[in-house]
C-alpha cells in the first residue's frame, strides 16, 4: 500500500483527533491535491507553515495508529472474516 492511500485510511480512522487547522490542510493537500503553494496562498501563511502542519499532521496519525492500533486490527478482523463461511460473514459485516 502506498504511503497516500495508508495514511487517507488513518486520516479516516484519527482525522477527528487533529486540530482544525491539521484537518484543514491534511484535506486540502491528500483530498483536494492542491499543493503547498496553492494552500499557501490560500491562508497566506508560508509554504513551509503548511509543510510543518501538513507533517506534523501525518506524524500524529502515524503515532495514533502505533499506539492504538485501529487500522491493524481492522485489518486482522477482515483477515478472520475471510476464513468464516459465508452467512456468519456477512451478518458480521452487516453489523461491523
Amino acid at each position: 500500500m502506498e504511503e497516500r492511500d495508508y495514511l487517507v485510511i488513518l486520516y479516516d480512522f484519527y482525522g477527528e483527533l487533529l486540530s482544525d487547522k491539521q484537518k484543514e490542510y491534511f484535506e486540502d493537500y491528500y483530498f483536494n491535491n492542491l499543493s503547498l503553494g496553492e494552500i499557501s496562498e490560500n491562508t497566506s501563511l508560508s509554504r513551509n507553515a503548511i509543510h510543518k502542519t501538513i507533517k506534523a499532521s501525518c506524524d500524529k496519525l502515524y503515532f495514533y495508529e502505533e499506539k492504538l492500533g485501529l487500522f491493524k486490527k481492522r485489518e486482522e478482523l477482515y483477515s478472520i472474516l475471510d476464513e468464516l463461511n459465508n452467512d456468519i460473514r456477512d451478518r458480521i459485516k452487516e453489523i461491523y
